[in-house]
């Protein structure tokens, strides 16, 4: 019998460079979580502006097949981006070179409102309890008094993302501050805790959670702070509803909401079906836990897909604009900056200041 030697994988040439070193590996691409997700954010708000009062079946009869959506041209943006650049001014203007706290943060976010409020710009449809609660706070009054706590409409959290994105916010300053920032406009305790789980959220997201474990992330988040009340950040805030007997018991019900909102939520993904509406499932977005749920549902179908996200969250019955542009920072967050084709960002209004703010906090 002959016995053949056993052949051997010829090893690969060690490239070294002139000096006789092993030259390094090139540097993978920067993520950039914030710069995809203010981008994502204003994408999907300027595809779902021209679907967000209408059915489903209305806008495929004008759009389409809703893969196959496409952004207008040019891309204009909602109240959604707008005011969550001001936030995003107000919240660079409180920072500063201290650190955050309540009446810095109370004070120069409600100037940045009120600019909105007047600004000739201000013509996007915005919405009741944002236009209201402006009014009162231009007034002079103590902001408790502007809030709107009935109102738990999702306006506040649609703008909430870049307090997920600014770095070196301690987990109490990020909770306090995005339940702050929306009790200025809506007092109701779901709004609060929903844009407290919106930002806690994207900075997950931004921080590289897997998606197959954000939904239980959220979740176990909303029943840790299910009865903590944020009183440097709130004061008295929850006397306004007399219903409540004390402080853990009126922000408890707002996360319950968002709980249960969550619960549909992981309901919905045990069976897919990304051609049917979201908002069948999850809720047509108008009221704060609903925007976040539908548009987690939105993501999730989609997490590695951004367009296919930002299409179906436009393509929805509900508060299409809001519920897509919270899609796009889930997504952008998730992805980084390079989700997006320059073909779609080169024609988005206010590009030049959101990709501004992502350069900061991305740095």
């Amino acid at each position: 019998m002959n016995h053949q030697p056993a052949a051997t994988a010829t090893p690969a040439p060690v490239v070294r460079g002139t000096d006789g070193r092993t030259p390094a590996a090139p540097p993978r691409p920067r993520k950039r979580p914030a710069t995809g997700a203010l981008l994502g954010l204003a994408l999907g708000d300027a595809l779902g502006l021209p679907t967000e009062f209408d059915d489903v079946p209305s806008i495929l009869a004008t759009c389409g097949p809703w893969r196959g959506m496409d952004l207008p041209r040019p891309a204009w943006i909602t109240d959604d981006t707008q005011m969550t650049l001001a936030l995003a001014r107000g919240l660079r203007t409180a920072r500063g070179r201290a650190p955050i706290g309540p009446v810095r943060l109370a004070r120069a976010v409600r100037e940045e409102f009120v600019d909105w409020y007047h600004s000739p710009d201000n013509n996007r449809a915005p919405g009741r309890t944002c236009m209201t609660a402006c009014a009162l706070l231009d007034s002079g009054r103590p902001w408790q008094e502007a809030s709107q706590t009935g109102s738990k409409g999702c306006g506040a959290n649609m703008r909430v993302a870049p307090l997920g994105l600014a770095p070196g916010l301690t987990p109490e300053e990020q909770a306090g501050a995005a339940q702050l920032q929306s009790a200025l406009t809506h007092g109701h305790p779901t709004a609060l805790a929903a844009s407290d789980l919106t930002a806690h959220a994207v900075r997950l997201l931004a921080e590289g959670t897997e998606v197959t474990g954000l939904v239980g992330r959220l979740r176990s988040y909303a029943l840790r702070q299910r009865r903590t009340y944020h009183e440097r950040w709130l004061g008295d805030l929850w006397t306004r509803t007399p219903s409540d007997t004390g402080p853990e018991e009126f922000i408890a019900r707002g996360w319950d909401d968002c709980l249960a909102a969550l619960d549909r939520l992981t309901a919905a993904l045990r069976d897919p079906a990304p051609e049917l509406d979201p908002c069948l499932a999850t809720g047509e977005g108008w009221i704060a836990e609903e925007a976040l749920a539908t548009a987690l549902h939105c993501f999730l179908l989609f997490p590695e897909e951004p367009l296919l996200a930002l299409r179906r969250a436009a393509c929805t019955s509900g508060d299409s604009d809001s519920i897509a542009c919270l899609a796009g920072a889930f997504a952008g967050a998730h992805l980084g900056a390079d989700a997006w084709p320059d073909t779609w960002t080169a024609h988005l209004e206010h590009r030049t200041e959101l990709m501004a703010f992502g350069a900061l906090w991305d740095a």
